[in-house]
């Protein structure tokens, strides 16, 4: 987030136009503007690159994951995903 007396940054980016197209679709579904969606996309994306950073670091010092853990991870995953999932419902 920012203060309001911040500005904020400007980023000038080309994409392709089929992700364009779906980029204005996903910020108009979610009833946020495309710098705001593009924002979250973003933010999204950073925090999966430091978690997959953070897991290579402990695997290193201290040995791969093993099936099991991987299996209980995935199952710990998708409850987080079923429960925090909501339904958007038209407006």
């Amino acid at each position: 987030m920012y203060a309001p007396w911040q500005s904020t940054p400007k980023l000038a980016i080309t994409i392709d136009p089929d992700v364009h197209k779906e980029v204005l679709a996903a910020a108009a579904r979610d009833r946020v503007s495309v710098s705001a969606w593009m924002t979250s996309a973003a933010r999204e994306a950073l925090r999966r690159r430091a978690g997959l950073s953070a897991v290579a670091q402990w695997e290193k010092e201290h040995g791969a994951f093993t099936a099991e853990e991987m299996n209980e991870a995935r199952r710990n995953v998708r409850a987080q995903l079923r429960a925090t999932r909501t339904v958007r419902r038209p407006a």
